[in-house]
């Protein structure tokens, strides 16, 4: 997550998680019930936790699930989810 789409772990802490005016983010964990991310916000570092829409039991729905924030994301803040993606979101 953190070394492939950087741009949008940003996008679902802005949008989902509290700190609108964040200047990056990293995921720093997840379990079945969220996902844990690191934001910067101003120079300094806060944490943010995300919850899945629904309890996550296999290691295969964590990347539909991230998927499905994004474009949630992308809707909250008007943004085209498939920009840049070749339609592949």
């Amino acid at each position: 997550m953190n070394g492939d789409h950087p741009e949008d772990t940003l996008v679902i802490c802005r949008a989902l998680g509290g700190v609108p005016d964040a200047d990056s983010a990293r995921m720093t964990g997840l379990d079945g019930e969220g996902g844990d991310y690191a934001a910067t916000v101003g120079g300094t570092e806060v944490a943010v936790r995300i919850p899945w829409g629904r309890p996550l039991a296999e290691r295969a729905e964590i990347r539909r699930e991230v998927v499905r924030l994004y474009r949630e994301a992308c809707v909250e803040l008007g943004i085209d989810p498939d920009a840049g993606r070749g339609g592949h979101g």
